[in-house]
């Protein structure tokens, strides 16, 4: 099994036609996908094997007036079939790297704390889990 790890961009976005169930949250919706494609602070990368998107992480880089600019990680999802394969590290060195080449100096992630299996792979790659709190609201 061949894994190529993919920067989506507008060009091959067609890639995101063929994806395998569980490894986004939610269907992707074009005018979406679009905008968080403009956003030079923003992106996606996927993992494909035989034509098939089975994994995906995403990121943002927060810039800040006081502080060097940080890496947000906002998602990661790698299909059932496929984990425990080294995918989900490649697309995590990937979406590092391209941060640290921004010039970040940093990145966080945040996940559930019954999440255990991503906070086991979070553990696993040598991050140091804290607690906080969210708040949240629609607006």
């Amino acid at each position: 099994m061949t894994v190529n790890i993919v920067e989506i961009t507008p060009n091959n976005k067609a890639l995101l036609t063929n994806v395998t169930d569980d490894v986004f949250d939610y269907g992707i919706a074009a005018p979406q996908l679009d905008a968080y494609l403009a956003q030079s602070n923003h992106k996606l990368i996927v993992a494909v094997v035989d034509d098939q998107v089975v994994g995906q992480i995403r990121g943002m880089i927060h810039f800040q007036p006081d502080e060097p600019p940080h890496l947000y990680v906002d998602n990661l999802g790698v299909a059932p079939e496929q984990k425990r394969k080294g995918i989900a590290k490649a697309l995590f060195e990937a979406l590092t790297d391209w941060a640290k080449a921004e010039g970040c100096v940093s990145f966080w992630v945040a996940t559930e704390t019954d999440n255990h299996e991503g906070n086991s792979f979070y553990r696993a790659i040598g991050l140091k889990g804290q607690t906080m709190y969210l708040y949240e609201q629609d607006i």
